[in-house]
């Protein structure tokens, strides 16, 4: 598995799971699990996942990364669809 690669297959994932959590842990990397070349999912470090848990969940949590972003003038300010 390239640990190097945000987006990693599930197949891959699943065959190296342990490595996936080991450097999600460690090296506080976020991978995308794709399925035929399509995000599915995200792999996030624990504290970023109980922070998402703890504003609401992830809709509520976009939402006040899109503010900030946008307070800061990013263009990337919009949250994410789908």
């Amino acid at each position: 598995m390239d640990t190097e690669r945000t987006d990693q297959p599930i197949v891959d994932a699943r065959a190296n799971l342990s490595e996936l959590l080991a450097s999600t842990r460690l090296l506080r990397r976020v991978y995308f699990l794709t399925s035929r070349g399509k995000r599915q999912v995200a792999v996030v470090p624990a504290e970023l996942g109980e922070q998402v848990e703890r504003v609401g969940g992830p809709d509520e949590a976009a939402a006040i990364l899109a503010a900030h972003l946008a307070g800061a003038g990013r263009a990337d300010a919009a949250p994410p669809t789908g």
